[in-house]
């Protein structure tokens, strides 16, 4: 039978998959518009600063009105799936931080022949305030998370960011797959005084089903970033076992685990001898350093998924180009989530994570931050929903005590999607 008409198995983490379990034959395209009420803590810009000199955190009522799209749709040997939303800030008291927000996932599967099938995949979007809860779409075929998509952004500065992904998986036999894969990214960032990223990744795996439900393999990766306006970059070779089960038709688990090499080299001021003070009257020089640093890195994920929804929890540690502010980082990162909508009257979508990261080139030290959320919505008549929600972050870092902040957003109003099930909660 052709691929897509036998088993599934159990998603593959290391080529970026969704959850398999999630599949569905297609999901109708369904538009929604909704207007809300806002309130905002922690408004900071990157060379905003109080009276005493520190970072600003301004809060502000506001009104945001927002919209999207989502849906999936089959053909014979194709498969198409969307996910965008968008949103316009205005705040009452600090226009400086009004903004608009947009966000795209995009997956096309094509079966060229029973062996051959390539995947391709677009991420992309623009924001001010980064929440970082990326989640998982039910109507895509990758998951997010595994990506380089900005998570731990700081200020509430304009990010724009960029993410394209292909497979080609070659199924030998029944039991025995092969990928070749890629990924090629941006980030750029409206303040100068944050750093812009450029990068690629180069993938191959060899996977093998080892009994109907479990399957194993090895793979490797190139991971490689440099930085606009710095001399700046790093390569990462990354070796790992790959291992994916499904425990029932709706419960999988999937994992990956082995180890990089990390080679870093960067440009930094140094303060200079005083003896070089003193004959050529300069205070400071620059310095270039190479650091080689061999890292764990692991990915797992277990998902339960459901007729109307998906629950998930996820852990990665991995090496990433930094949030900006701080560079190259080798970052652990948590999260979980639960996504439902109904078929009378509530949806809703709640989320929790955690990211530690450790910076090894400008600035060494730790941060991190902790961030949870919580949407809901009530079908009130055939297309009019009520929509509340609110989401906060913490930052935080033993090392840098000006970095510690906590950020709120909540949110109230009304949406408008046409259908007889209540609103999809993103």
């Amino acid at each position: 039978m052709p691929v897509f008409a036998q088993y599934a198995g159990p998603a593959i983490l290391s080529r970026d998959e969704a959850p398999a379990a999630m599949e569905a034959p297609q999901i109708s395209f369904r538009p929604y518009f909704d207007v809300n009420a806002i309130y905002d803590t922690g408004l900071a810009g990157v060379i905003v600063t109080d009276a005493q000199g520190d970072l600003a955190n301004s809060a502000s009522a506001g009104v945001e009105v927002a919209g999207g799209i989502s849906g999936s749709h089959n053909w014979k040997h194709t498969k198409l799936g969307l996910d965008y939303h968008g949103s316009l800030y205005h705040y009452f008291k600090q226009t400086y931080y009004d903004n608009t927000n947009h966000s795209l996932l995009l997956s096309l599967t094509h079966q060229f022949s029973r062996h051959t099938t390539l995947t391709l995949g677009e991420t992309a979007g623009t924001f001010s305030r980064d929440f970082g809860l990326l989640g998982l779409s039910q109507t895509v075929a990758f998951d997010p998370a595994q990506q380089y998509v900005p998570t731990t952004d700081y200020f509430d500065n304009r990010t724009i960011y960029f993410v394209s992904q292909a497979d080609f998986v070659f199924q030998k036999s029944a039991r025995l797959s092969f990928d070749l894969g890629g990924n090629f990214f941006l980030v750029r960032r409206r303040s100068t005084a944050l750093a812009a990223v450029t990068g690629a990744t180069a993938r191959a795996d060899m996977e093998y089903r080892i009994t109907r439900r479990s399957t194993i393999g090895l793979n490797y990766r190139f991971d490689d970033f440099s930085y606009a306006h710095i001399f700046s970059g790093t390569g990462a070779h990354t070796a790992a076992f790959s291992f994916s089960t499904r425990l029932s038709r709706w419960v999988e688990f999937s994992a990956y685990g082995g180890a990089s090499r990390m080679e870093s080299k960067f440009v930094q001021t140094v303060t200079v001898d005083p003896a070089i003070t003193a004959l050529l009257g300069i205070t400071s020089g620059v310095q270039l350093f190479y650091n080689i640093n061999y890292v764990p890195t692991f990915s797992g994920r277990l998902a339960r998924s459901f007729e109307h929804g998906v629950a998930y929890i996820e852990a990665k540690r991995a090496i990433t180009p930094g949030n900006g502010l701080f560079l190259t980082t080798n970052m652990t990162t948590a999260q979980a989530g639960y996504t439902y909508t109904g078929i009378r009257h509530w949806s809703f979508n709640a989320m929790a994570g955690y990211d530690e990261g450790k910076s090894i080139m400008n600035f060494v030290g730790r941060y991190g931050d902790y961030r949870g959320g919580f949407q809901a919505s009530r079908q009130l008549t055939h297309s009019i929903h009520a929509i509340a929600g609110v989401t906060a972050s913490k930052y935080d870092s033993p090392d840098f005590s000006r970095y510690n902040r906590v950020v709120y957003d909540a949110r109230a109003g009304f949406g408008f999607a046409p259908g007889e099930v209540p609103v999809r909660i993103w």
